[in-house]
């Protein structure tokens, strides 16, 4: 198997890994409000092995520097709306918004633009369809991880499918 095979079956894994993840944590943030640390933060750990494993294998270290970069930038906007507003949004969106910032690094700057906006197109449309429905108020505790990781997979189906947007190639 060549390097770039290699390459793109560790970085498939690793969204695949993010797909049975994404199950789980929006089974439990429906029911129980929350995204546990047991369950998120290995996401770090796996997804940098992974791509780490993959940038190596095809020669562009560049790509996990964006990666790492995604994740940082994403915890810390997700964090200072946490300190802002702690009501608002909880802590386990903060760490679940670096692990999806370090896969929207890995796709692109766009990809972490895109995953970011639809995410809280996604959590406005669900909330006003609850409040429309009399399920909930202004004053409701809406959970926000199904929407961020339905923003997600929009960024991730955009950059995997051709011709749908340009993805900026550079770093």
């Amino acid at each position: 198997m060549t390097g770039a095979v290699a390459s793109l079956v560790l970085a498939g894994a690793a969204f695949a890994y993010l797909g049975v993840l994404s199950i789980v944590l929006v089974i439990i943030d429906l029911r129980a409000h929350r995204l546990p640390n047991r369950v998120v933060l290995p996401g770090y750990a796996v997804a940098l092995l992974l791509f780490a494993a993959a940038s190596t294998l095809d020669g562009h270290p560049a790509r996990l520097l964006r990666a790492v970069a995604g994740m940082a930038i994403l915890f810390a906007c997700f964090f200072a709306m946490r300190l802002a507003s702690p009501a608002s949004l909880g802590g386990g969106d903060v760490k679940l918004a670096g692990l999806l910032g370090l896969y929207f690094g890995w796709i692109g700057w766009g990809g972490l633009v895109i995953g970011t906006a639809a995410a809280f197109l996604i959590g406005g449309a669900q909330a006003i369809a609850l409040i429309l429905l009399r399920r909930a108020d202004r004053r409701s505790r809406i959970a926000f991880g199904p929407a961020m990781l339905g923003g997600a997979w929009v960024a991730i189906a955009m950059a995997a499918l051709p011709n749908v947007t340009s993805w900026p190639s550079g770093v």
